[in-house]
């Protein structure tokens, strides 16, 4: 960091985007019904606007941005011209699902009749019968991140294109490894999902200790975030998936082994029938999409390619920050204190040591996380710092790491102007030692409060919906949502009428020899 206090312009240029997802819920607080609204345009080939696992879960993309207040405003625009085309129905803002009374409830969302776009709903009945699809409703914040040139030209001096991929590739792995062993410290903080509605675990068999309120809403009372749980957003199957982080080449390795392994559980359900496809294929992986991870090391990839053979051809060129939950207390899910914090917090991943991470450490790290999950608010709660045996409450480890995040802080503010760094590093450092600021903290109390996480979130979405009502554009205006919308549906159309094969040999050689179908 020496070489960066003195060159502090090297920090400045960071890319940014946000990708927020959110359920269109009814009036009365349930899960709506009705198709994409074609007013958003495809949901296939729109740049902002799509949907996740449902036709109801809207997942808004910002593009790439150089400044915080930029990449929110355009957030913000992308909500503001949604809810204006919602016609009654707005967004549930909160990460675990309103009610939903059955499964069969949660329709699939449809892509279109191209081979790519059935291949993305046959992914997620996929999903469905692996996972069911109440789990899949679970709304989440990405947060992707990447560093300017000048911060790698500082860091590693002239090179070869070849030599200058390499070590960035490598320093992103440094990062993910280092998101790892303190990352714990982004649900703590920004965990907002410490209940949930009932509906979401009647058919679940849970040993959980979960506490009561009102009709319906269950909690634990010092979980952060449910939705990182166990319960939530996981899956036990990959378990057993050794996917290392110590490297590009060992993390291409092992993710495309977990799509060449047969998982005999889900052989069971079969990969087609009478009806036609049940699943993609029937190994732990249908697709990368499926690995669940809290960070992914990431690269735009071309029409066609896999995320995969991108990251094989390019390296490394930004990191996705995978486990934010939905913010109640922002409209857009995510506010300002959260992307400075993040922007400070990766900085400080790349710039400290990272030494290789053996197995060891993966469980240290993963009952650290699950213990703050659960019961990061627990008075005392310690975590274990490494596999020698050392412990430290979370309260003084958040402390020690924000020492060397208040001196980058400093440095921060100096490439950027202003003092938003450190402002944010002076408050949310006494989160540690007061516990009832985090975000789950506040939500919880809220919903004892009401005696109903529903009423909650009800309340919170008719504000929304008020507040976007009006308003003005910041950074696009309505013509452009317009023009997009339409150009979206007739570029769909265009891949519809491209298609020129059949959807079996489409698989077949998307896949190629990498899994049976």
């Amino acid at each position: 960091m020496a070489a960066l206090a003195e060159h502090p312009e090297a920090l400045k240029g960071m890319g940014r985007g946000v990708e927020r997802e959110a359920l269109r819920i009814t009036s009365e607080g349930t899960l709506s019904s009705e198709a994409h609204p074609k007013a958003l345009g495809s949901a296939l080939t729109h740049k902002w606007i799509t949907t996740d696992f449902a036709e109801s879960l809207l997942e808004f993309i910002t593009p790439v941005s150089y400044s915080v207040s930029e990449t929110l405003m355009q957030l913000d625009d992308i909500h503001r011209f949604t809810y204006r085309e919602l016609e009654g129905e707005s967004l549930w803002p909160l990460s675990m699902p309103c009610y939903v009374a059955k499964e069969d409830d949660i329709t699939l969302a449809q892509y279109g009749s191209s081979n790519v776009g059935r291949m993305k709903t046959l992914y997620r009945q996929g999903l469905k019968h692996r996972y069911g699809s109440v789990m899949q409703v679970i709304s989440g914040v990405h947060f992707n991140f990447s560093f300017p040139q000048s911060f790698w030209q500082q860091l590693f001096g002239d090179q070869t294109p070849y030599a200058r991929q390499e070590s960035v590739s490598d320093a992103y792995f440094g990062v993910i490894r280092n998101y790892y062993r303190f990352g714990w410290m982004i649900p703590y903080l920004f965990g907002a999902s410490p209940a949930l509605c009932g509906s979401f675990i009647k058919n679940t068999d849970t040993a959980l200790d979960f506490k009561k309120v009102g009709e319906g809403t269950y909690y634990l009372p010092y979980a952060t975030s449910l939705r990182l749980s166990d319960l939530g957003y996981t899956n036990s199957a990959q378990s057993v998936l050794k996917i290392g982080f110590d490297g590009l080449e060992k993390y291409l390795e092992g993710v495309r082994d977990a799509i060449r392994t047969p998982s005999a559980a889900f052989a069971k359900i079969g990969v087609k029938d009478a009806s036609g496809y049940r699943q993609l294929n029937a190994n732990v992986l249908q697709i990368e999409n499926e690995l669940y991870a809290p960070i992914r090391p990431k690269r735009v990839a071309k029409s066609g390619e896999k995320p995969s053979d991108a990251l094989e051809r390019g390296g490394v060129e930004y990191i996705e920050v995978r486990s934010l939950d939905v913010n109640p207390f922002s409209p857009t899910g995510i506010d300002e204190t959260q992307v400075y914090f993040l922007d400070l917090f990766v900085t400080w991943c790349a710039l400290s040591d990272s030494s290789l991470m053996t197995d060891c450490e993966l469980e240290c790290w993963h009952d650290n996380w699950d213990k703050v999950v659960m019961e990061g608010r627990k008075p005392g709660l310690t975590l274990q710092i490494g596999c020698d045996g050392e412990q430290l409450t979370q309260a003084e480890w958040g402390r020690r790491v924000f020492d060397d995040l208040a001196k980058l802080a400093v440095v921060m503010d100096q490439a950027n102007g202003g003092d938003k760094y450190q402002a944010v590093c002076k408050e949310l450092v006494t989160w540690f030692d007061q516990p009832e600021k985090t975000l789950s903290a506040r939500l919880l109390n809220d919903i004892l409060a009401q005696e109903s996480i529903g009423k909650v979130g009800l309340a919170i979405a008719a504000e929304n919906a008020e507040r976007f009502a009006g308003g003005n554009y910041t950074e696009f205006s309505d013509a452009q949502f317009r023009e997009e919308a339409i150009a979206s549906l007739k570029r769909q159309q265009e891949v519809e009428q491209g298609d020129s094969v059949s959807l079996d040999q489409y698989l077949a050689e998307y896949f190629g020899d990498s899994v049976s179908i």
